[in-house]
């Protein structure tokens, strides 16, 4: 796992961090999923399994060089700078996107997901009983995540920690959409939209020597939940890697069919020709008798679009499918 790596091996590090980070923003893509196809998903759980009681000794200690070996720390800042950067990069990019060419972003994230199951199951070996019904397991989990109607907004300081928790397993658990599920318990407006505005707004005002937001009660109010939902993020992705970690090791193939049935389960999330699950931007929220915001649950049909959409949707499909195929050729290429 300690790998000493050149330059520009950490910059492909780098933008791989950057590719995770975008995809786990979008409901219905897994970071995960994107560390599982690009090769890096099994060093990333390990990496953050090694955040441990072990390690902080050698960190209290003062014994840095042995904590950076130990935690194979170059790979994990690497691959985290590339995930923070992208809030502030490809996030907007995508963003754009999928407010003006919405089917065919999704096209493209279906046809990628397709791919995706073809080359985590093409070197998986003999099925036998117990690996075909963990992948009926993860057919089913999948399904019923996929189908589930969205909570309405819960800004509890326990709560938020909690969606922490869960909405950082996007990054460890390929094909769960963390995005999707801060959606299902209605807090993705508030946590990742809201929350994210507030925070760039205050930093942007620190940056010109203006600390009026700390008297703000509205702005302190998201910065206390952006900074509980961190922690959240955190305590998560070291918790969740450690159990992965574990699993991985004693039932490694039974793991993989799991994951191969979530993100076949998990396929409607992303299906293209489906109403707009949320308007970030035009603000199209539906209200609860309170005057919180909640999400609209979307339809699965075929909206009113124009024919020649759906065949440039069904290109985008294969083009989002020869992406991952052509990753797997190089990577196939370089070993």
């Amino acid at each position: 796992m300690h790998k000493s790596r050149t330059f520009s091996q950490k910059i492909m590090l780098f933008l791989k961090g950057l590719t995770m980070g975008g995809a786990n923003k979008v409901p219905g893509v897994s970071g995960g999923m994107v560390a599982f196809v690009m090769g890096f998903y099994e060093e990333l759980i390990f990496t953050f399994q090694r955040i441990n009681k072990n390690a902080f000794k050698l960190l209290f200690k003062g014994k840095f060089k042995e904590f950076t070996q130990y935690t194979n720390f170059s790979f994990l800042v690497w691959v985290l700078l590339g995930s923070m950067f992208s809030y502030f990069s490809i996030s907007l990019v995508l963003d754009y996107f999928l407010k003006n060419y919405e089917l065919y972003v999704w096209g493209s994230f279906f046809g990628m997901i397709i791919g995706s199951i073809y080359y985590i199951s093409k070197d998986f070996g003999k099925w036998n009983l117990k690996s075909s019904f963990s992948l009926l397991i993860g057919i089913s989990i999948g399904l019923l995540i996929s189908f589930m109607t969205p909570a309405k907004e819960n800004d509890n300081l326990w709560f938020v920690f909690l969606c922490g928790i869960i909405g950082v397993s996007g990054m460890t658990l390929p094909g769960l959409s963390g995005s999707f599920i801060l959606i299902l318990l209605g807090n993705y407006v508030l946590l990742l939209v809201d929350s994210v505005n507030v925070l760039g707004a205050v930093f942007t005002e620190f940056l010109s020597s203006n600390f009026s937001a700390l008297s703000d009660p509205i702005k302190t109010r998201y910065l206390k939940i952006i900074s509980v939902f961190t922690l959240g993020s955190a305590f998560g992705l070291v918790f969740i890697s450690h159990i992965l970690g574990y699993v991985l090791k004693r039932w490694h193939q039974q793991v993989t069919a799991i994951i191969i049935g979530f993100i076949s389960g998990s396929l409607g999330i992303v299906w293209p020709w489906k109403k707009t699950i949320y308007k970030v931007e035009n603000e199209t929220f539906l209200l609860d008798k309170k005057g919180n915001k909640i999400i609209e649950n979307y339809q699965r049909f075929l909206p009113d679009i124009q024919q020649h959409e759906t065949w440039i949707t069904v290109g985008f499909i294969l083009i989002g499918i020869s992406i991952i195929l052509i990753i797997d050729y190089y990577g196939r290429k370089r070993t």
